[in-house]
């Protein structure tokens, strides 16, 4: 891991796999970290520059006040400063789609390429929303342990969690609060991605607990370079992960087309 602080003050952890091909930057979903991207790292990162990034408040890239997707979009395009980095393609799952989208927005000259995987570009549901507010909660008031389980399920499907229940239950009150605000609160990006004019690959999870499949189908709807949606049969929410084994394939072609 290498830390860098942004102009603002943030600090910020990431992991550069190195590798001579172009630059891809990876960005995690909600309580995950830069380990999350580890099938990808082994399928593909001798042919790509990898650049993995602990988003703000997961992993070791903490955060000590309230921000948005923005900010956390601002993080990395530091990152890929940092490490002269002039362009880049992104890949993200669930929260790092709208981080993804809104780095593309911010600094459209940068982004080559977009994978978005089982994300959305619209606001969460109100209900769902409140319902996961209170989940954090509970998480709170009477410990992890009487949610990781349903937690884990909605995230992960049926793929085992142990390797990532442990960090979540170490996550600290403050910092949970502050990553589901971010997340819950989030404005809407699906009518502003139609300036994305860049090659754009959205993959989604036929058995996705979070977002059914028309969320993805308005991304591809949305954005004028989007391929063809991918649906991945029996596909969980975090599916670059659950299902790296289905996934792998379509990223590195579309990886091949477009870099």
């Amino acid at each position: 891991m290498a830390t860098l602080t942004t102009a603002d003050g943030q600090s910020v952890s990431y992991v550069d796999h190195g590798g001579d091909g172009p630059a891809v930057v990876l960005l995690h979903s909600y309580l995950m970290d830069v380990t999350m991207w580890a099938p990808q790292v082994a399928a593909f990162g001798d042919r790509y520059r990898l650049i993995a990034i602990d988003e703000r408040g997961h992993g070791d890239t903490p955060a000590t006040a309230p921000f948005d997707h923005w900010d956390v979009a601002r993080d990395a395009l530091a990152v890929m400063d940092a490490l002269d980095v002039s362009r880049a393609a992104v890949i993200g799952t669930s929260q790092g789609g709208f981080v993804a989208m809104r780095m593309a927005l911010l600094a459209p000259e940068r982004i080559t390429a977009l994978a978005l995987l089982g994300t959305s570009g619209e606001p969460e549901d109100e209900q769902v929303a409140a319902a996961y507010e209170q989940l954090a909660e509970v998480w709170i008031a009477q410990g992890p342990e009487t949610v990781i389980e349903a937690v884990a399920k909605i995230c992960l499907g049926d793929y085992d969690p142990s390797g990532w229940t442990p960090k979540w239950s170490a996550v600290e009150p403050d910092r949970l609060r502050l990553i589901m605000s971010a997340l819950v609160s989030r404005e809407g990006v699906l009518d502003r991605i139609g300036a994305i004019e860049v090659p754009a690959l959205v993959l989604h999870g036929t058995a996705d607990l979070a977002y059914p499949v028309a969320k993805a189908e308005a991304l591809v709807a949305a954005l004028p370079k989007a391929e063809p949606l991918v649906l991945v049969d029996g596909g969980a929410h975090f599916l670059s992960l659950t299902h790296s084994g289905d996934v792998n394939p379509h990223l590195e072609r579309f990886l091949g087309a477009t870099l």
